[in-house]
Formats: C-alpha cells, structure tokens, sequence
C-alpha cells in the first residue's frame, strides 16, 4: 500500500535524523486519495504531518503559512489603502512566479528558539564540508554559512560571499557589508536580531591574477540552494529582502531590472519577499552624489515597507531620511 510504504520511508527518515522532508503535491494529492490504509496504520503525528502526510482529522488548508494561525507564521496583511510613511510610495502585494527548483513549503510546526538554533548547527555541517562544486572547493578560503537569529523575523538574502566574507567566514562583513548593517541600524534592528545568508555559500571562483568578485553562475546557485531552502525552512521568517538582482534571479526566477520589481511584494514559498537593490550597488552609485542619494532614498522606502508590514515602530525621524538633499559629507542614514 502506497500509505503504509511511505510510512515505513518516513520512519527510516526519522531514525537517521532527518527532521522534516519537502512533499510534491502529487505525491499528496495520492496519499489524501488513499482509501484503504491498512488497520494497523498509526493515527497521523506531528511527525507525520511534519512530512507531508494529511492529518485524518483535519487536513491544514492549502498555505497556510500565507493564511496562518495565531501560532504559526501569520500576520496581519498591509492594505493597499493603507497609511505608508511620508514620502513612500504605496506598494501593493505581487506574486512573482515560483522558483523552478523550490517545491511548495508545507506547513512546518513551530519551533523553539533552541530548536531552531540546534537545527542550524546540525545544517551547518554539512555545508562546511560540502564538495559539490570541485572549482569552488579548490578556491574558497571558508564556506559562508549565514549569521544572526535563528528565531529572526526577518531574513536578508544576498547572492554569494566576497573576498572579505571569504577570509572572515561571515556574509556581509567587507564595505557592502558595513553599509548593510548601517541600513538595518537605522531600522531600530541589529545584526543579531536579524537573520543574513546568501544563495552561494561559496565565494565564486576568480581568473588567476584578478581582483574582486564576480556574479556566481546559474547552475552554481541551482546547486547550493537547497542549502538556503532549508535555512528557511528551520528560521521560518516572517519577511524576505532580496538583495540585488541575482538574489532575485535565486529566489523568483525573475530576470528582470531591480527597478521594475523593488517596492512591490512578491512571494516565495508562501514567505513575502521585498526586492531591494544590493548594498554594493549603492556604494557603486556613490560616485554621482545625486544618483547615490536617490538611490539610497528608494531602498530606504522598501525597508519602510517591510517595518510597516512586521509592524514595527516607525518614527518620524526614520519616515524623514533621504526626504531632504543629503547634507555635504554624508551623513546619511543608509
């Protein structure tokens, strides 16, 4: 019986650690089909659930990690009339197409933060020995694993480390990283309230005798994602910001201008996402005072946006940044 195979699969899952699988709703369309389990079948678990089987006594409604529950990962959401800060535009909810490596999220139960962290550590293994990409092994110093809360609401998405994030083993720690931690800063949060990664967990290899860093490749971020996905799947965070276009390429499969898809929500595995432009860009844009200044305006508008939607306190001050010319010298707060 289809029923009772997946049952003894699933139990083999669990006895070698494994604590949660992804379900392709094939597979669950057959199973809710399944008329005759045998007698001796156990009455659905958390675990059982957890793995993707419907509960007999009451199936959870398709997303519901988007309708949610006092005790799962719902909030309210930002109507498209609803109050935005001086100066920002409104932005209304948009699902870009799913990624066509990630399978839906099933709801996952609800972890402590002390699970969440031990679930981490148990990942993190596994990424630091991983061999899958020969030419990345041969050149990384460190893989890049991620840093912060694992209980964060909030979880910052960037697309590969750099030659600093390499020697430090940390994401987001050279020049684009301190501009990354100014910005969250000014959003009343932290770096260790917060939850950052990238897509690539190894910094893309580089030409003999070449400086910098390069965008990673297609077919080397299909390969590492399923890393970040289960990153998500253990933080389970309330919002995503996508950092630059190639974290939105990751993510939503999207190519397109960052400036046709920032400032509007978009969806990934039932988690709203915000596109904004990468930190590197905007140090990049530093170069004409104006542009630089406008540019930093409208990432600060899409972080507005994802306070206004965790609902967190934004005051007049934060709603006043980059709403006057920046002042000679910097000053800035993004």
């Amino acid at each position: 019986m289809l029923l009772e195979a997946t049952l003894e699969h699933l139990a083999d899952l669990r006895s070698r650690g494994v604590q949660f699988v992804n379900v392709d709703p094939s597979t669950l369309k057959a199973l809710t089909q399944s008329t005759s389990p045998p007698r001796s079948a156990p009455a659905a678990s958390p675990r059982h659930s957890r793995a993707g089987e419907p509960s007999p006594a009451g199936r959870a409604a398709p997303d519901q990690r988007s309708a949610g529950s006092a005790t799962a990962t719902s909030f309210p959401a930002v109507s498209q009339h609803a109050r935005t800060p001086s100066g920002v535009p409104s932005a209304q909810d948009s699902s870009g197409p799913p990624s066509p490596t990630a399978p839906p999220l099933t709801a996952l139960p609800r972890r402590s933060p002390a699970e969440k962290a031990a679930a981490l550590e148990a990942l993190r293994q596994p990424v630091i020995a991983c061999q899958q990409c020969p030419h990345l092994v041969q050149s990384r110093t460190q893989v890049v694993f991620g840093v912060g809360d694992p209980n964060a609401q909030l979880l910052f998405v960037g697309e590969a480390p750099g030659e600093a994030e390499d020697r430090a083993g940390e994401p987001f720690v050279g020049p684009a990283g301190q501009l990354l931690t100014k910005i969250i800063q000014a959003m009343g949060l932290s770096r260790d309230t917060v939850y950052i990664a990238n897509i690539l967990k190894c910094r893309p290899d580089m030409p003999r005798g070449s400086r910098g860093n390069r965008a990673p490749r297609p077919e080397e971020m299909d390969t590492c994602k399923p890393y970040l996905l289960q990153q998500i799947d253990i933080i389970q965070p309330r919002l995503i910001v996508a950092l630059g276009g190639t974290a939105v390429q990751g993510l939503l499969g999207l190519q397109t201008t960052m400036g046709s898809v920032r400032g509007r929500w978009h969806e990934f595995r039932g988690i709203p996402v915000m596109p904004t432009f990468h930190p590197s860009y905007l140090l990049r844009s530093e170069e004409g005072p104006d542009r630089g200044h406008r540019e930093k305006r409208k990432t600060w508008e899409d972080m507005l946006l994802v306070l206004e939607r965790l609902q967190l306190p934004i005051t007049d001050k934060m709603r006043g940044y980059f709403l006057k010319p920046a002042p000679t010298g910097g000053g800035s707060a993004g």
